[in-house]
């Protein structure tokens, strides 16, 4: 399995992603997000290094189409640097933690632009701060990622991945909260981009 992601010598920060040149290299692979200061989550099943625990893999690019269309041509860089400074419609992983932190954090999911698009509008800020100070990741290159995460899912305890882990106990729990803050960023009006 792949020692780098679940036994890594080094967690990145989101200073170190963020930073010119960026240690993330230009290439396929998985990564794993690290997380502290979850309480929500029941984590003592789950990997950790030092304070954190991994909470969540994914993987850039994804799975070619089936449909002849190009595959995408995005690398671990241009994912990893999203998560930490880019938005909820763009990334499940900050739409999720967003939904799970919303009432610490002080923000809520909208329906901006046009309405079809859902970010927490100013809060992507304040969720941007929070992954600086509490999250953490790693990565493994690899040239299928999508066969490795399918491998990381179904054999490690990943709460906050909900594509092909409905095996996992806090699924529907995850599912529920997201569900509600969409139903509930519908009923509002929307935002400016």
């Amino acid at each position: 399995m792949a020692n780098d992601l679940v036994r890594p010598k080094h967690l990145w920060c989101r200073q170190e992603v963020l930073s010119r040149p960026s240690p993330v290299p230009r290439s396929p692979g998985v990564y794993g997000w690290y997380f502290q200061g979850l309480d929500a989550i029941a984590s003592s099943a789950c990997i950790n290094c030092g304070d954190f625990w991994l909470l969540y893999t994914g993987i850039s690019p994804s799975a070619p189409p089936r449909n002849g269309r190009s595959p995408s041509s995005q690398s671990l860089l241009h994912r990893v640097r999203y998560h930490y400074q880019g938005n909820a419609e763009g990334s499940t992983l900050r739409l999720t933690l967003g939904c799970l932190l919303a009432n610490k954090l002080g923000i809520e999911l909208r329906r901006v632009g046009s309405g079809k698009r859902f970010t927490f509008s100013t809060g992507e800020t304040r969720l941007s701060e929070w992954m600086g100070d509490n999250a953490r990741v790693a990565w493994h290159v690899c040239e299928e990622p999508w066969k490795l995460e399918e491998e990381l899912i179904a054999s490690l305890d990943l709460p906050l991945n909900l594509d092909q882990n409905r095996r996992h106990g806090f699924h529907p729990v995850l599912s529920r909260i997201r569900h509600e803050a969409k139903a509930k960023a519908r009923e509002l009006p929307i935002l400016p981009r």
